[in-house]
């Protein structure tokens, strides 16, 4: 009697304990599905096999304008996933590698999946031909009834073979445009203006015809900086044997001036937002090619300097330059920089006062905010992020490609003058690196704060304000939780 009932209990007890470890098991347990699907059933195996190969050919074809022409890997990705979602097809990947783009299809178990790639060759600045995919793209996702494939493959091989807006000597007015407005903003005298400006042209001049031979860009980098370096070099020359031009006292600003027009500031934003997007390959690759032709201007700066140290020159880095720019000179000047690089980069005419509104706006809020934070890359930082901001908007309202008006804004912040003084202390003193290295960490710092401010004020206005919905459906494809 006693034996039944102690095993009576002892049945309740394990029938107790195994209900509250349910319990608790229930209460840590996941229910749903993972935040990310690792990998997922194709759906597209009835999809007709031309029809595929005409949405890839699309998918590849508009990727590929977008990568040469400076889009980020992430917008790159998520723009394929929009025109392959408007087209059926929902089992699509899409890998990036800087000089190439690859799409694939899965087309379920009974049918052979499809890869093609294709190789991006051009590297250029055209956001005309930028805006026009970004427009036949939102015609394409916008609609419930898309446009159709093969027209669609028609416009887009329209726009890529259209003439330019312009002829090309107005890009190069553009690049003297550009080179002055940076010699506005330090408020020297109109002599050093056209010098300025002249000095561009003959560094355009020299880097288009170089290009033509297919010179590798580190050496028209380093030809370009040889040319413009040269001609400061001249006026300190002539101020040496008593000879001075007429408002010539400050030739240092002919080679920030040509720092600035020179430096890949669109390369060294779009690496930062693909390393932030987490497109780690293609941010190092990118990366990799600003450094490059970046160290090209280094290396033919750093000749000229030391030659003409070496000659007896007396080349010094002006200290009325001083680290600030006086708000009105900044910010006529960054108006003439917007203005310059609307006309570089085959913007259409009506959007130049957009770009030149831009620019002195970005450089206005950095006046503003440098007072309140002198730390190197702060105050960029923060004038980034509104240039970022500006970017996304003028893509939502006017489709004027992101990239474009976010560079035009802070592309009179690119740290000329911080570069200039550290080549000229490392070529200057016996301890150089000593000497280089404040400038070099104000420098890369600025650099930093540009590229990391655009990328946050970006994203900040595009989830604060939303994309479309089909971008957003895109985008969350592109990048999930790790």
């Amino acid at each position: 009697m006693t034996d039944g009932i102690n095993d009576r209990r002892g049945v309740l007890r394990r029938r107790v304990s195994q209900s509250l470890i349910e319990l608790a098991g229930g209460a840590i347990r996941g229910i749903d599905t993972p935040t990310q699907v690792i990998s997922f059933v194709g759906g597209d195996d009835q999809l007709p096999q031309r029809h595929a190969r005409l949405v890839i050919d699309l998918c590849l074809r508009a990727g590929e304008a977008m990568l040469a022409t400076g889009a980020s890997a992430a917008d790159v990705v998520a723009t394929v996933l929009r025109i392959s979602d408007a087209y059926g097809i929902s089992a699509m990947h899409v890998d990036i590698t800087f000089t190439s783009i690859t799409v694939s299809i899965h087309r379920g178990m009974n049918e052979d999946p499809m890869s093609v790639m294709r190789i991006v060759r051009v590297r250029t600045t055209d956001y005309t031909r930028l805006q026009d995919v970004y427009l036949l793209i939102d015609e394409i996702a916008g609609q419930d009834s898309p446009v159709d494939v093969d027209d669609a493959r028609e416009r887009l091989t329209s726009i890529l073979t259209s003439p330019h807006p312009y002829r090309r000597w107005v890009v190069t007015a553009g690049k003297a445009i550009l080179a002055s407005g940076v010699v506005v903003m330090f408020n020297v005298s109109f002599v050093l203006v056209l010098v300025a400006a002249a000095s561009a042209i003959i560094s355009d001049v020299i880097t288009r015809r170089l290009g033509k031979w297919s010179v590798p860009g580190f050496f028209a980098q380093m030809a370009a900086a040889v040319a413009t370096t040269s001609i400061a070099v001249f006026i300190f020359w002539l101020r040496s044997v008593g000879i001075e031009l007429p408002g010539s006292n400050q030739p240092t600003v002919i080679v920030i001036a040509g720092i600035i027009m020179l430096l890949s500031g669109i390369g060294l934003t779009a690496s930062a937002r693909d390393a932030i997007d987490g497109y780690y390959v293609t941010a190092t690759a990118r990366g990799m090619e600003v450094l490059m032709l970046t160290l090209g201007l280094a290396v033919g700066i750093s000749l000229v300097l030391g030659a003409a140290l070496r000659m007896g020159v007396p080349v010094t880095v002006a200290t009325s330059l001083g680290d600030g720019i006086s708000l009105v000179p900044g910010v006529v000047g960054s108006t003439l920089i917007g203005v310059g690089f609307a006309l570089t980069s085959y913007m259409r005419l009506r959007l130049v006062p957009l770009t030149a509104t831009a620019a002195g706006l970005v450089f206005a809020v950095y006046s503003v905010v440098l007072p309140l934070a002198p730390q190197p890359g702060l105050a960029p930082g923060i004038a980034g992020a509104a240039a970022g901001v500006i970017g996304y908007f003028t893509y939502r309202w006017l489709k004027v490609p992101e990239g474009a008006m976010t560079m035009a804004g802070i592309i009179a912040l690119i740290p000329g003058l911080a570069v200039y003084r550290a080549l000229y202390g490392f070529m200057d003193s016996e301890y150089a690196v000593t000497e280089a290295l404040p400038a070099m960490v104000v420098a890369l710092a600025t650099g930093i704060g540009l590229a990391a401010g655009t990328t946050i004020g970006g994203f900040a206005a595009r989830r604060t304000f939303g994309l479309d919905h089909q971008a957003m459906l895109a985008a969350r494809r592109t990048r999930g939780a790790r």
